[in-house]
């Protein structure tokens, strides 16, 4: 390994569980939204991310810190810097069908080297460092390594993507033509699914989203055997000007990602 992270990881793996548990807490008690707009945000989103960072903080009080629910952005002196979704896929949450999950991811110099993706409802973690594997668990279970598919054509591929709308394919769909399209809320849960080999390719064709979104996803998909780029092959980086992204994402496999990418240039997206 070019870098240690192996204390960091256990660090994020602490503060997830302790976020999880909150979560499952306050998720047996809530009661649905089926119609939750895409932008929800409830009062568990910043509990959880009160929990995960104040036990970031603890640990290592000189990283900083870029949390999703606002007003929680910590510079950071040392090039290293946590990016914490506290809930991605808050609409899963509120609609109560169990997709969501909790991120945390940790950056160097605007590299990922380590990141955890856990969902709560089934407790399963999925994690990552950098130069050690990707991994998952379920609890307390046996972690096991994760790899990617090696399925080099899309058309006998599986795609994960955000729910579309009813009776209406989506641009990545319409041209990549996938054998199977699998449908759910968070991107952490959908490049974990990637990462442990449950499908080929995820693609994010939002024009803008935060870092916080994919970070912690990526390194499960790179120590996974795949790659993680922009829709068109660009690199990926974080903490740029308002932790934004713009070049969409593209998660895969690495034998199908070359394929995908040729694809994709047939879409237009915005």
């Amino acid at each position: 390994m070019t870098t240690n992270v192996l204390s960091e990881l256990q660090a994020a793996l602490d503060a997830a569980t302790i976020a999880g548990d909150y979560i499952r807490d306050e998720y047996e008690k809530f009661t649905p939204i089926p119609n939750a707009p895409a932008n929800i945000s409830t009062a568990i989103d910043r509990g959880s991310q009160d929990l995960i960072l104040q036990n970031l903080a603890k640990n290592f009080p000189n990283d900083g810190l870029c949390a999703e629910e606002g007003a929680a952005s910590k510079p950071s002196d040392n090039g290293r810097l946590w990016v914490v979704d506290p809930i991605d896929g808050t609409r899963g949450f509120a609609k109560k069908n169990g997709e969501f999950s909790v991120m945390i991811g940790l950056t160097l110099n605007g590299e990922v080297v380590a990141g955890v993706v856990l969902e709560p409802v089934t407790m399963t973690y999925t994690y990552a460092a950098k130069g050690s594997g990707c991994w998952t668990k379920i609890g307390n279970g046996e972690p096991r390594k994760c790899s990617v598919r090696n399925e080099t054509e899309i058309a006998k591929g599986i795609l994960v993507q955000s729910h579309s709308r009813p009776g209406k394919e989506s641009p990545p769909v319409a041209v990549l033509k996938p054998a199977t399209v699998l449908e759910m809320y968070s991107a952490g849960v959908k490049m974990a699914v990637v990462a442990r080999g449950e499908a080929d390719v995820y693609v994010n064709t939002y024009g803008a989203f935060s870092d916080w979104d994919i970070c912690a996803g990526h390194v499960l998909v790179t120590e996974a055997g795949g790659v993680v780029s922009g829709l068109r092959g660009e690199p990926i980086t974080y903490g740029g000007p308002g932790f934004k992204q713009k070049v969409g994402l593209l998660a895969s496999s690495a034998a199908i990602h070359q394929p995908v990418v040729e694809g994709l240039a047939a879409m237009e997206w915005s």
